[in-house]
């Protein structure tokens, strides 16, 4: 188990109080004791707490990035498929620093867009900030296994593994 959370700006004017998010990301600190990590781009910001599984080097800290720094992921779950995944993607010319089905995602998601949905098997729930496009993709599993909480309050969205954070941020009261 790992623990995610994230503030988006919808008005893009605002920027990211980095202890608003922190706050957010200790609230979740049973979910992931072994790493913890902030990323936060002026009006985006992304909180990881990890339970290290699949690759336990801390080539599997998050939120992780891609090769060109254009997207980044906070990530709970695990991919079942992610070995033959790796394996086409290795296949189409898409290089690995991890080892890790956090990494795999996001170059399927480089790939595919959202349609990478479509070929994950597991429990998962994950957000993507594109910094290119400035966008934030969310998703979980179609049965709902890993959790992920919402909420919009006066152009902040904001999310987490468990509704605690989202009040310990203050978005919700």
């Amino acid at each position: 188990m790992c623990g995610i959370c994230g503030i988006f700006h919808l008005n893009r004017s605002d920027t990211i109080n980095e202890q608003t998010l922190q706050n957010m990301s200790s609230a979740i600190t049973h979910r992931g004791p072994d790493d913890e990590g902030i990323y936060i781009d002026r009006h985006i910001g992304l909180g990881h707490r990890r339970l290290s599984i699949i690759d336990l080097s801390s080539a599997g800290h998050q939120p992780m990035t891609n090769e060109d720094e254009r997207l980044w992921i906070t990530y709970n779950g695990e991919i079942y498929n992610h070995l033959e995944l790796r394996q086409k993607l290795v296949g189409r010319g898409h290089q690995f620093r991890s080892h890790t089905d956090t990494e795999v995602i996001l170059h399927l998601y480089e790939d595919e867009g959202p349609d990478c949905l479509k070929k994950l098997n597991g429990m998962f729930a994950f957000a993507i900030w594109d910094r290119r496009e400035q966008t934030l993709f969310l998703a979980r599993d179609r049965l709902g296994i890993k959790p992920l909480y919402y909420c919009i309050q006066t152009e902040t969205f904001a999310f987490a593994s468990e509704i605690k954070a989202l009040f310990k941020g203050r978005i919700v009261q």
